[in-house]
């Protein structure tokens, strides 16, 4: 049994992402895991100001919804960031998000997969190299860390248009099961 956390980064309400990261939560949670999925979209996170206190005190100075997440994500053995693609890049939110997790960098941690899930209106692996290529930056500095895999649910594009498609549906819950 793995400690799997899923954290969706989209804003939007009925958002594609949270969607597929909801389905990727039961394929997870059905084959026994222990699993989470955090939103972003009801969260306080604020951008990071760059002073590294928080690599002598493994402790960030901003109080925000930040350093509950912090401590999910060091506790993990996976963990799923999920992003609308913007720009054939990360989000802003999950971007933020990463910066954020800086005090982890000196502490010891759990998680060592992980992955990136997406949704794009363009479909295509070339709609998220840029994304994967930021997601390991990060992973390069956690030397216990590996990217797994991407999962990207391309061809999406209007509100709730996921849920529509039952074929990214069972998809997204195999991803699940895969982790």
């Amino acid at each position: 049994m793995k400690n799997i956390l899923i954290i969706s980064t989209s804003m939007r309400n009925k958002s594609n992402s949270e969607i597929l990261a909801q389905q990727a939560l039961q394929g997870a949670l059905a084959i026994g895991n222990n699993a989470e999925l955090i939103t972003m979209k009801d969260k306080d996170i604020r951008f990071c100001k760059g002073c590294l206190a928080c690599q002598k005190t493994m402790k960030c100075v901003i109080k925000d919804d930040v350093s509950e997440i912090l401590e999910k994500v060091k506790a993990a053995d996976t963990v799923v960031f999920v992003t609308p693609i913007y720009y054939y890049e990360l989000s802003g939110q999950l971007k933020t998000l990463l910066d954020r997790l800086n005090p982890l960098y000196p502490q010891e941690y759990s998680f060592r997969d992980i992955y990136l899930m997406t949704t794009s209106a363009e479909e295509g692996d070339e709609v998220v190299e840029t994304a994967v290529g930021g997601l390991k930056g990060w992973i390069a500095c956690f030397e216990k860390a590996r990217f797994a895999g991407v999962f990207n649910g391309g061809g999406v594009n209007d509100a709730n248009e996921a849920s529509k498609r039952e074929e990214l549906l069972k998809a997204a819950r195999e991803f699940g099961k895969s982790l």
